[in-house]
């Protein structure tokens, strides 16, 4: 993994192994937690990537909460696609708006309504595949001529990102094991100061921090992406067709397939 300052989840995706061997390039398809963190020595390092286009998964209220930072040294593409369901999205408008603690009605409706992961990111596939295909169709646009590489990111990186990134690497033929590897990294990588912050704010609220609470926040279990991608073969076959369902063509699919494989 990178290391650029200020960023706790930042990596390339290449190198994920492939089903028929091979792996994934490098330099075509990033994943990162929110980039309001950025170090100006990260920055400089971010600069020094061919990403050029940043695609930010979060909602109104957790941009506005903070906004992403950008090298000025030259210009980039970003795409907004808000994509977060249920109680997860009630839960973080409130932690990231006013930070005064929650009534008691709030607590109740969010506490008495938060899904697991499993549940969060099938109900984001339900909702998102049109999303999706808009990210896929970003990665297949990239070239290696110009710093084109996309660059996907929500608040910690792990969820809205990790079910994107997967659905990526399925659909370009990854071997199952390694996407799960890459989406359980999230976890250690958010670790410590990351972790620990978010759930200062989240107890801020007056939400208790139960174990199911915690790992919705910060942790990134293999059930969880796994449960999530059974969902998408039982109901389209795979990511390539689920992608497919959202609008990708066959020949932006093929397209894909291309850039994402060495």
């Amino acid at each position: 993994m990178s290391v650029v300052g200020g960023l706790h989840n930042f990596r390339d995706t290449g190198g994920t192994a492939l089903r028929a061997g091979g792996e994934t390039r490098a330099g075509v398809l990033y994943r990162s937690d929110a980039l309001g963190t950025l170090t100006d020595a990260g920055l400089e390092v971010f600069a020094e990537t061919p990403i050029g286009v940043v695609v930010d998964f979060r909602t109104p209220h957790e941009r506005a909460a903070l906004p992403d930072r950008l090298p000025a040294e030259r210009p980039y593409g970003t795409v907004d696609l808000s994509i977060l369901e249920g109680a997860m999205g009630e839960l973080a408008q409130q932690v990231m708006a006013s930070g005064a603690p929650l009534t008691d009605d709030q607590l109740a409706a969010v506490a008495g309504s938060l899904p697991t992961l499993e549940q969060l990111y099938i109900g984001m596939l339900q909702h998102g595949a049109d999303a999706f295909a808009q990210v896929a169709r970003l990665v297949a646009a990239s070239t290696d001529d110009e710093p084109t590489a996309v660059l996907v990111h929500c608040t910690a990186g792990k969820d809205r990102t990790g079910v994107a990134v997967a659905l990526l690497l399925e659909a370009a033929g990854a071997e199952r094991s390694a996407v799960v590897a890459d989406y359980t990294a999230s976890q250690a990588n958010l670790a410590g100061e990351w972790a620990d912050g978010m759930l200062q704010m989240v107890a801020s609220l007056g939400l208790p921090l139960t174990p199911a609470l915690v790992t919705l926040m910060t942790g990134s279990p293999a059930e969880a992406i796994e449960g999530a991608l059974a969902w998408v073969d039982a109901t389209h076959g795979g990511a390539a067709e689920y992608l497919r369902s959202g609008g990708l063509t066959a020949e932006e699919l093929a397209t894909l397939r291309a850039r994402l494989t060495a």
